[in-house]
C-alpha cells in the first residue's frame, strides 16, 4: 500500500533527527510516499506549525497521513495522539497543535493516545509518531494504533476586533520573502470596509490601500494585499517587509476606514 507521509518538525537540516524519523517509516512502511512540508518551524513554535499547516494539508489528497513533530512539552505529561479528521489522518504531539489546524466544524472522527512508555525521553519523533504513522501507512485503522481519548488539548487563534471605523489585528506569520501575514481575512475586511479607502499602521510603517499585486506598487515601496490563502498581508515590492518595516510576530496592525474616499482598484 503506498500512503503519503508528509513530515513537519522544528528540527531544521543540519542534524539526523529528520532522517532518522523517515528510516524509522521506510524500515516498516517501506512503499510510503514521504513528503517534507517544513522542517524550518521556529523552534517549539506550535502556532507557526499550525499556520503553515494550515496553508499546506488541504491540497493533499483524502487518506494522507500528517506527521508533526513541533514539540516544546516531549517527557512531560502531554499526550502523544494519532486522529483522523475531515478524510486525513495526524500524529503529533498534543500540546493544542491539532485543535488550531482543525476548523471548529472539523471535530476528529477518530482521536486515540499513542503508548510512549518505551520512547526516549526526548526522541518520541523517533519513537512515538514515526512509528505510529507508519502503522497507518501499512494500513491499520487510527483505532488500532493507539487507546481511544474524549478530546484534544486546546489552544485559539487571536482574533482581530472591529467596528464600522476599522480593524485591529496582528501579525500571525512572516513568511520567507518577509511577507508579514496579518489574521485578518477578506471576508472580515470586505464585511467593514464596504468599498473605502484604508490606511494601515503597523511597526514604522503608514501603508494606504489594498492593492491586488506586489506589482501594483513601485520597487521597494509597502503594501497592503490579500495573499494566496485570503490574509491580509504587509509586503514590500521585491522586499522584505519584516526587516524592512521593523514587524514582528505579535505586531499589532490598526486599519482605519476613511470616509468618504473610494478604495483604489490597482
Amino acid at each position: 500500500m503506498s500512503r503519503i507521509i508528509t513530515l513537519t518538525t522544528d528540527f531544521g537540516q543540519r542534524d539526523g533527527y529528520v532522517a532518522a524519523m523517515k528510516g524509522v517509516i521506510l524500515s516498516r512502511a517501506p512503499a510510503a510516499r514521504l513528503v517534507d512540508i517544513s522542517h524550518n518551524i521556529a523552534p517549539f513554535d506550535v502556532m507557526e506549525a499550525a499556520f503553515v499547516l494550515r496553508q499546506a494539508t488541504p491540497h493533499y489528497p483524502d487518506g494522507s497521513i500528517h506527521l508533526v513533530v513541533v514539540d516544546p512539552g516531549v517527557g512531560s505529561p502531554r499526550r502523544g495522539v494519532a486522529l483522523k479528521a475531515g478524510g486525513h489522518l495526524y500524529v503529533g504531539p498534543d500540546n493544542g497543535l491539532f485543535s488550531l489546524m482543525l476548523d471548529d466544524d472539523c471535530a476528529p472522527d477518530s482521536l486515540v493516545e499513542l503508548d510512549a512508555s518505551d520512547a526516549s525521553a526526548t526522541f518520541h519523533g523517533r519513537d512515538v509518531f514515526a512509528p505510529a504513522a507508519a502503522r497507518l501507512a501499512a494500513g491499520c485503522r487510527v483505532e488500532e494504533v493507539g487507546a481511544p481519548i474524549d478530546a484534544l488539548s486546546t489552544l485559539h487563534w487571536a482574533v482581530p476586533t472591529e467596528d464600522d471605523s476599522g480593524i485591529r489585528g496582528w501579525i500571525v506569520h512572516i513568511d520567507n520573502f518577509g511577507n508579514c501575514i496579518t489574521n485578518v481575512t477578506r471576508g472580515i475586511m470586505e464585511q467593514r470596509q464596504r468599498g473605502r479607502d484604508v490606511k494601515g499602521y503597523v511597526g514604522s510603517a503608514i501603508v494606504a490601500g489594498v492593492r491586488t499585486t506586489y506589482a501594483s506598487v513601485d520597487k521597494g515601496e509597502p503594501l497592503l494585499l490579500f495573499g494566496s490563502d485570503d490574509y491580509l498581508e504587509v509586503a514590500v515590492n521585491e522586499g522584505h517587509a519584516a526587516s524592512l518595516l521593523n514587524i514582528r510576530r505579535g505586531t499589532p496592525i490598526n486599519l482605519v476606514f476613511m470616509e468618504g474616499r473610494q478604495a483604489p482598484s490597482s
